[in-house]
């Protein structure tokens, strides 16, 4: 066994010698993660053989990175409540570690906004507060995850599944995380979180008039609330939340893991930072070991 890895591992490394010839490049495959680097480096590609020196392949580091490419790339949900702060974290996933973000709801607003019948059909139910029909999301979302580069790079999917039905149509469809996190915030801050809410309609941005007010007065003149963003339509989402919350630790409790999330963003980041840098390394250990 440990034979047939040095084997595996040397031909591998031998893919990282020089090239013959400047004027040929050998075009970049594969992907690094390299544990224990810092933020940057961590998700890189495979450099032109020609750039790679024999100090650099024959080094630990570039072993432990060959065997690290070998590894599937990491598959992560991340769930809570409206307002628990799964935006927030995503981006902070994103930039670390480099994972495709697949949002359900951002998929199902580019419908309405586009006007499409699929749109129409999921902004009756929004506006009521409850959820979209699972034949409506299940084939936008599973399209998206089997998209190139959600393959290659690995995939952050944010607030999805929703419920039990939304879960068995990724489980028969063999679509499952390496972790799912949630995030475990109290009702009367996910409220006032909510209706706190605006968002600037010419950059994207999302500002809270409390938490992170806007920089100044043009940007506030222009801010929208979303139609769903109110007292009201936040507490038939969160009751319609904590029905299908059950499926959810059910389906995935061998990968589920809660994380406090009225914390400052930055110690919940750090909470969730070593567990996925964790199951990136066990991953890592199970291709080194096989």
């Amino acid at each position: 066994m440990a034979s047939s890895m040095a084997a595996a591992c040397t031909a591998a490394a031998a893919s990282l010698s020089p090239a013959q010839s400047t004027n040929q490049r050998t075009p970049a495959q594969g992907r690094l993660i390299v544990h224990g680097a810092p933020a940057s480096a961590r998700s890189l590609r495979l450099r032109p053989a020609g750039r790679r020196t024999p100090a650099t392949r024959s080094s630990p580091r570039a072993a432990k990175a060959v065997v690290a490419a070998l590894a599937d790339p990491l598959k992560v949900m991340i769930s809570g409540a409206p307002a628990s702060g799964k935006g927030t974290q995503c981006e902070l996933i994103k930039a670390k570690f480099g994972l495709v973000h697949i949002s359900a709801g951002d998929l199902l607003r580019a419908e309405i906004a586009a006007g499409s019948e699929n749109g129409k059909q999921a902004k009756e139910f929004m506006e009521k507060g409850q959820l979209v029909p699972d034949e409506i999301v299940v084939n936008m979302v599973k399209e998206r995850l089997l998209q190139p580069d959600a393959q290659e790079n690995g995939w952050l999917l944010d607030g999805y599944p929703r419920s039990y039905s939304q879960a068995m149509a990724l489980e028969n469809l063999e679509i499952r995380p390496d972790i799912c996190i949630l995030l475990d915030v109290p009702d009367e801050l996910l409220v006032e979180r909510v209706v706190g809410r605006r968002l600037d309609p010419v950059t994207g941005k999302i500002y809270h008039l409390k938490y992170s007010p806007p920089e100044n007065e043009e940007i506030a003149s222009r801010l929208t609330q979303r139609f769903d963003d109110t007292e009201e339509k936040v507490k038939l989402r969160l009751q319609t939340y904590y029905e299908n919350i059950d499926a959810l630790l059910s389906t995935y409790k061998d990968v589920i893991v809660k994380v406090k999330g009225d914390a400052t963003k930055e110690d919940v980041f750090s909470e969730i930072d070593k567990l996925l840098t964790s199951s990136l390394d066990k991953k890592t250990e199970i291709v080194a070991s096989a």
